[in-house]
């Protein structure tokens, strides 16, 4: 309920980012959210494209309406893409947003700070879920982590498709069939996935970290932990992310890299770094050392890429070997994508809800470490540091 006694209307437009399927609620979250106290608005079509009709909306408890009433009404609009994460698209919306209305989806605010301050300026509090600290309380509610898995995944099916090999080793009466090769470049949430994906389909899978304690996460799964003779001492951050290094951590990295990316069928690279263009870890040098047909899969790609030479958006060859540049993967597999991104955000709407109403507790680290602008000006750190205010 709101101060004045009246539900907190949430509100679920359709996304409108080109080519993206996924929706920031589903059906089965809806009767959580109105238990907190709010009513569901849904705009018609919005779930369309992730396998969900409006019939399954309602059926839940949701009110299906159009795109003009979603943002006229609502107290809070629920969405996968924000304007900064939706730039071009997104422009479309930026006059109907209210003064005081809440928004809760995908920023992109470290890497477009300027279209999260531009969308700031409409009075609305803007929350980017990018921004989640990694607590333990907060796991619940990690997007990233949500999507990297759909990413993982999807990686290994992309490489897959595209190898003139199989995964598995096949013992036939037409003879032995080795199995494929895979390089896995930063085990993080979706590399940990790539390196599950890629062993259940048979492959022989190795990975490589420069955070070192990740080594035994990797050799839980099966997989070999690739040793490099590098100074790793500040390699991760007080979150347990990697950090951006120096060039000349990398040059060495590369050096010793090369051997292992030759011997492999498939490198899937997954090194990317909030807001900073990816570090390259696969040079031209390293793709021509590779068989023809390999396939490179480099989920960076949307960050400049990992691969040296990964066209963004494309699959290209060179060198006779196969680099994808995928955008957006988690969209390609849009209703388990919609189904984890859902119970993400909804999660942390319950956070934001306190006897029906909603409660912004800046003594909650969840609330003020997301919170990037709120009565129209930014008030995240991190955000105003990179506007250089």
């Amino acid at each position: 309920m709101t101060e004045q006694g009246k539900p907190i209307i949430v509100g679920v437009p359709k996304e409108t980012f080109p080519g993206e399927r996924r929706v920031a609620l589903v059906p089965d979250v809806v009767p959580a959210v109105i238990k907190a106290g709010a009513e569901v608005l849904v705009e018609t079509g919005a779930g369309v494209e992730a396998g969900i009709t409006d019939e399954h909306f309602t059926q839940k408890g949701a009110k299906i309406v159009g795109r003009d009433e979603i943002f006229a009404k609502s107290d809070v609009v629920f969405q996968v893409r924000t304007h900064g994460a939706n730039p071009e698209a997104g422009k479309a919306d930026l006059g109907k947003f209210r003064q005081g209305q809440i928004v809760i989806g995908f920023t992109e605010s470290l890497g477009e700070p300027a279209l999260s301050k531009e969308l700031g300026e409409k009075g609305v509090t803007l929350f980017s879920l990018e921004l989640l600290p990694r607590i333990t309380r907060a796991q619940s509610m990690d997007v990233l982590s949500s999507m990297a898995t759909i990413a993982g995944y999807k990686a290994v099916l992309f490489a897959a498709d595209v190898l003139p090999k199989i995964f598995p080793m096949f013992m036939t009466a037409a003879g032995t069939i080795a199995p494929a090769r895979v390089f896995i470049v930063g085990v993080g949430v979706a590399g940990l996935q790539a390196i599950a994906t890629a062993k259940r389909l048979g492959a022989v899978v190795s990975a490589y970290d420069i955070r070192p304690a990740v080594k035994d996460q990797v050799k839980s799964l099966g997989a070999k932990f690739v040793e490099m003779d590098l100074d790793t001492g500040e390699a991760e951050d007080s979150g347990g992310y990697a950090k951006a290094m120096d060039e000349e951590f990398y040059r060495k990295q590369r050096e010793m890299m090369m051997k292992v990316v030759a011997e492999s069928d498939v490198v899937i690279t997954t090194a990317a770094v909030p807001g900073k263009k990816a570090p390259i870890l696969v040079t031209e040098e390293m793709v021509k050392g590779m068989s023809p047909g390999s396939v490179v899969v480099d989920l960076a790609a949307e960050r400049g890429g990992n691969c040296e030479l990964t066209s963004p958006g494309e699959t290209v060859q060179v060198h006779g070997v196969n680099i994808m540049g995928p955008f957006n993967v988690p969209s390609t597999v849009p209703f388990h994508a919609s189904q984890m991104y859902a119970k993400n955000i909804t999660t942390f709407f319950q956070n934001l809800v306190k006897e029906g109403a909603i409660d912004l507790n800046m003594e909650d680290e969840i609330i003020a470490d997301t919170m990037v602008a709120k009565g129209g000006e930014v008030v995240s750190a991190r955000v105003k540091e990179l506007l250089g205010a």
